[in-house]
């Protein structure tokens, strides 16, 4: 009891003497509701709760395989994972301050005298050269402590084995400020990890369902043209006949050759984001190819509520919050500065002229040591790096609201995408069957020879657009479901799925 009521006392006066202000999290600006989606609220960062497959509501088993590679052959997010093992190490490193270092030291030292020289030898890290002539003896040499350079008239050699430790107390709590720099730093590159796999999982998801969006143009416009193919047969029979005039022909030609120019052009824009999804997946795009498919096209339903606990799992939220955390630590450490530093020291070894007498009791010997340094005079270098530090933690504050804002910003622009891309979709549906019935009547009419070919072109190019911004319009909602889900940290669902226990 007698040793550890001063071990208690030594540990509260520590802790009591931590200079620097504790944390505490910033206010920020957001509402109590979103505008876009009425049942909303705000919540605190929860980046790492596990998201789960989310790619998976759009039930493509192509994505499905193309989102997991990520995790493995991203190189963005290799690099974010090396970050994060760099910062975890720097914990490490920044706890190490806590605790005394510890040495030993071997050594063997020869001297000689009589105009003889002689050499110290320390295997510590050290090479001392001691020279003597006659009766007198003059050294000079380097090494580790514990070494020492003899001048003497005689010659002999002398074992050592010196083990020492130093420690500096944490009196003002520099290191423990330390140590919570390095874990918000830590905790933020964990965010910017989790940052950086959802990007590109989102990124690919959204490259991915624009190319099927493609296969879905590409198709309808291989068939439009075998439509137009058929047409200009149609007219050339006819102008063949005397039945229709010369420029008929030639605008039926025009058609075909502008729509194969259209179906180039699809198969450009196709091969580009083909591309994009090979790097994203950690490949060469010449050995990286996604087979031509039917387009599905899924709009995962937005609920009417969105739990707003949502939001809390934003990455780059957490990241931003966790670095105002680390900057907050710094003006501690600065603050640690204007205080003086103790540092104890001691050391226990054995020193003898023989092996065999260097474990003796008579061969003992140990020192200890304290000294206390202050800063008496630095030019202002100090008040300085505290000013710098509490001008980094108002940088990282205002970094961190603004972060907040232009995510809300982000959520409700999703959110009335959503919404209003849902009416527009509706309405480019009508808009396209409407232009199909009256592209089959009109070019009923012209067979029938109530109508020129200009009024069947016509109406065959706004056929195709209708078609066309159709599959544009059902795009852009799965497009836009993918940044809500990005915007929202990961998913919309109220269920997090979290990984089973270790074991």
């Amino acid at each position: 009891m007698k040793r550890v009521l001063p071990i208690a006392l030594t540990a509260a006066l520590l802790a009591s003497c931590t200079v620097g202000p504790n944390y505490k999290r910033p206010t920020d600006l957001t509402p109590p509701a979103f505008k876009e989606a009425a049942g909303w609220t705000t919540a605190a960062p929860g980046d790492l709760l596990d998201k789960g497959p989310w790619w998976t509501v759009f039930n493509d088993p192509v994505l499905n395989d193309l989102c997991a590679r990520i995790e493995v052959s991203n190189q963005n997010v290799a690099a974010a994972v090396a970050a994060v093992e760099q910062s975890q190490a720097l914990v490490r490193e920044a706890r190490a301050g806590y605790f005394p270092t510890l040495d030993i030291t071997p050594a063997v030292t020869k001297s000689g005298g009589g105009g003889s020289n002689g050499t110290i030898i320390t295997s510590g890290g050290g090479v001392s050269t001691t020279t003597g002539t006659g009766d007198t003896g003059t050294g000079s040499g380097t090494g580790s402590t514990g070494s020492s350079t003899v001048g003497s008239t005689g010659s002999g050699a002398r074992y050592r084995l010196t083990g020492g430790a130093s420690w500096e107390p944490d009196l003002w709590g520099r290191v423990r400020r330390s140590v919570e720099q390095a874990k918000g730093n830590a905790a933020a590159t964990t965010a910017d990890l989790a940052a950086a796999r959802l990007s590109a999982q989102s990124t690919l998801a959204t490259d991915y369902l624009q190319m099927r969006s493609l296969d879905a143009q590409i198709d309808l416009t291989v068939d439009t043209g075998k439509s137009y193919d058929r047409a200009l047969q149609i007219t050339l029979n006819r102008y063949n006949a005397g039945v229709s005039a010369k420029t008929d022909l030639l605008q039926a030609q025009t058609q075909v050759a502008s729509t194969r120019g259209d179906l180039a052009e699809l198969v450009r824009q196709r091969g580009v984001l083909e591309h994009a999804i090979a790097v994203l997946t950690g490949e060469a795009p010449a050995t990286f190819v996604i087979q031509h498919a039917a387009w599905a096209p899924v709009v995962p339903a937005v609920p009417a509520e969105v739990p707003s606990t949502l939001l809390q799992r934003r990455p780059d939220i957490a990241g931003a919050e966790r670095r105002v955390a680390a900057a907050n630590a710094g003006i501690g450490i600065a603050v640690a500065a204007f205080y003086p530093n103790l540092t104890l020291t001691g050391s226990v070894g054995q020193s003898a002229t023989s092996i065999g007498s260097l474990f003796n009791g008579s061969a003992f010997l140990w020192s200890l040591g304290a000294s206390l340094a202050q800063t008496v005079f630095d030019g202002g270098l100090i008040r300085g790096q505290v000013a710098a530090a509490r001008a980094t933690w108002r940088e990282s504050v205002a970094t961190y609201r603004q972060t907040v804002l232009s995510a809300l910003q982000d959520t409700e622009d999703q959110l009335i995408g959503a919404r209003q891309l849902a009416v527009t979709t509706t309405l480019r549906q009508a808009a396209s069957a409407a232009a199909d019935e009256t592209e089959k009547l009109t070019l009923n009419q012209y067979l029938a020879g109530q109508v020129d070919y200009t009024t069947v072109v016509t109406v065959q190019a706004t056929a195709l657009t209708a078609r066309r911004t159709l599959v544009t319009a059902v795009a852009n909602q799965q497009a836009t479901s993918v940044s809500l889900i990005r915007a929202l940290g990961g998913s919309w669902e109220t269920t997090y799925r979290t990984p089973p226990p270790a074991g």
